[in-house]
């Protein structure tokens, strides 16, 4: 039981709980958990915390309803602080950041971000999406501007224009994305 095996006595019955997304890897926010809160999150599935200035315990998004649907709970090598990873829901941060670590840099981010934004105008009004309507144009048609794009990327390199080149990779990668 993972309970058991945590160093509870080392951690003053307070385990630091690293909070990081499932999928994208982001660190989202660090909280503290003691026996209680370790339970109620394995028995409901919803992260939970001993909230230290409120002295109770704490189930993130109980108010805003931003959750954090757990995935998986691991001790460290020395069973004194717990990795938790989760499938957030909205953002984590108080302050609306998806993160508590907002001024970090995440510099491949970008791409779950984009691959989030594609994914929720996939079924959009084609009259008012691109993205919808490169999708009900079917996937030869994806993989026609995949091959135009990759063609415009390469002539902007020829040339040696840097901005155009950013705006055609830019271009590339999206469309490749919705392939």
């Amino acid at each position: 039981m993972l309970t058991e095996k945590l160093d509870w006595e080392k951690t003053d019955g307070m385990m630091p709980a690293i909070v990081q997304h499932a999928v994208s890897g982001e660190v989202l926010m660090l909280g503290y958990m003691n026996k209680d809160a370790l339970a109620k999150t394995l028995e409901t599935g919803k992260v939970t915390f001993f909230s230290r200035t409120k002295g109770r315990l704490w189930t993130k998004g109980e108010t805003s309803g931003h959750f954090l649907n757990l995935v998986s709970i691991s001790p460290d090598c020395d069973n004194d602080t717990l990795l938790v990873l989760v499938n957030p829901i909205g953002p984590t941060c108080h302050k609306g950041n998806s993160s508590c670590f907002a001024e970090a840099s995440h510099e491949w981010l970008f791409l779950y971000q984009l691959e989030e934004l594609i994914a929720s105008r996939k079924d959009a009004d084609p009259e008012s999406s691109y993205t919808a309507r490169l999708y009900a144009s079917g996937t030869k048609r994806i993989a026609q501007k995949v091959g135009e794009e990759g063609v415009e990327t390469a002539l902007a390199a020829t040339v040696r224009d840097r901005e155009e080149l950013k705006n055609e990779a830019s271009d590339l990668v999206y469309h490749l994305m919705v392939l």
